[in-house]
């Protein structure tokens, strides 16, 4: 059966263009040369590029403006259309193994689903968990898997969706998981290793309330969907759950909004979204028990392996050697895995892309102890940016768990040494 996910009510994008304008070092400068138009930011490279949507009634606007740009999305409509038509979950079980999940795109239950027939077929090593809840009440659900003599070992944690028009992130994960309890079943020494060293905690949907939004109403939905400040305009919904972490969350004017109809709004508070204080909680319980050896906020686009600090351009951490070494052998083996050859960027979030503040992994790093900490953008550099078509689902997944295969390896290696705080 398919089906669309889409509402009578879901906002059309139809006629709507993508383009790619190019910065060439002056960012400022063009911004300023397209207030004249009426358009939304896609997302932007600070001096490289800057990625917008055009309305059809602004296009002709746009043209007249003379700046360099390339077509993305011709007709955005048409590519949300193409990527949104998926196969539901028919009830049962799903069998553990079957790829044909990662050739199209899910509904929020269907998710929960696979990760609850994913934990029944590892019955003995792993239980369904909860990092709390969502403003509209849905659970932060995930897996926490383990190996030989029970659990309690160091913690490697992953958070995907956190922005919810990312929809790209959940399936890697899913991926990655998938690949461990089958590993695991199937006694890989590899992956038997990685759950004999180390407890994983996988949430694959971090904004639950804003995913499913983005399935019905609006494609490129980011926040949740907690209201405005009283005060605020009330047509302004949604808080970024990535500039809400209480770390260096009003360290840098740049590194977040302080508009409530910001894409990066990071509320009124530290930590004032019930989904970041829920994950809080888990990020404080593991370092306080069995310490955090790694954690990767998965999103996208842009192809970028994202080290801390974020919250200021020339900060860098004293582990930054490490990061950076072993981000690099991430980078080479998911080059290497696949004949695309995809290429990642690396280094620490601040210098190599743009300034966040309140974000995941200089909190997880600062807070919570964590070993190594990352944020992973994943496929692509722009073509297709949040609108990455299905049949490109699987390439990306296997191709980042040839990465994850390197890093978990690499996490306890002694060439590390000298590299920065072991």
């Amino acid at each position: 059966m398919k089906y669309l996910f889409w509402t009578a009510d879901a906002i059309s994008y139809n006629g709507y263009k993508v383009l790619r304008v190019n910065a060439h070092g002056h960012p400022s400068t063009i911004k300023g040369k397209l207030s004249g138009i009426s358009y939304e930011q896609w997302n932007d490279d600070i001096y490289k590029h800057i990625d917008i949507i055009v309305p059809p009634d602004q296009v002709s606007a746009f043209e007249a403006l003379g700046l360099d740009y390339q077509v993305m999305h011709d007709d955005l409509g048409a590519s949300i259309s193409a990527e949104s038509i998926s196969g539901r979950v028919q009830g049962g079980r799903r069998q553990t193994g079957d790829l044909s999940w990662f050739d199209s795109y899910h509904a929020y239950d269907d998710h929960i689903q696979y990760f609850k027939d994913l934990q029944a077929s590892f019955p003995n090593n792993s239980e369904v968990i909860s990092s709390g809840t969502s403003y509209e009440g849905r659970d932060l659900y995930g897996l926490h898997l383990w190996g030989a003599n029970g659990s309690g070992k160091p913690a490697v944690l992953y958070h995907g969706n956190v922005h919810a028009r990312e929809w790209i992130t959940s399936p890697v994960i899913e991926y990655i998981t998938l690949q461990l309890v089958t590993g695991y079943l199937g006694s890989d020494d590899l992956v038997r290793s990685f759950l004999d060293n180390y407890d994983f905690y996988i949430i694959p949907i971090v904004n639950p309330d804003g995913f499913v939004y983005s399935q019905t109403t609006d494609r490129l939905w980011r926040k949740n969907r907690q209201p405005p400040p009283s005060t605020g305009n009330q047509s302004c919904i949604g808080r970024d759950i990535n500039r809400n972490w209480s770390f260096a969350w009003d360290s840098n004017p740049l590194g977040a909004s302080t508009n409530p109809c910001s894409q990066a709004y990071k509320g009124e508070a530290p930590s004032d979204t019930p989904e970041n204080q829920g994950l809080d909680k888990l990020v404080r319980q593991l370092r306080d028990s069995t310490g955090i050896k790694l954690f990767i906020d998965w999103h996208s686009y842009g192809q970028y392996i994202l080290s801390p600090f974020g919250y200021k351009e020339t900060l860098y951490a004293p582990e930054l050697g490490k990061w950076t070494k072993a981000a690099a052998l991430v980078s080479e083996a998911v080059r290497g895995s696949a004949e695309a050859q995809t290429t990642f960027t690396f280094g620490p979030s601040g210098a190599v892309l743009y300034p966040t503040t309140g974000a995941a992994p200089d909190h997880v790093y600062s807070v919570g102890g964590a070993e190594f900490a990352y944020t992973i953008e994943l496929r692509d550099t722009g073509r297709f940016g949040f609108v990455l078509p299905p049949e490109l689902i699987r390439p990306t997944a296997e191709e980042q768990w040839e990465g994850q295969k390197v890093l978990l390896s690499l996490l306890d290696e002694d060439f590390f040494d000298g590299e920065g705080q072991a």
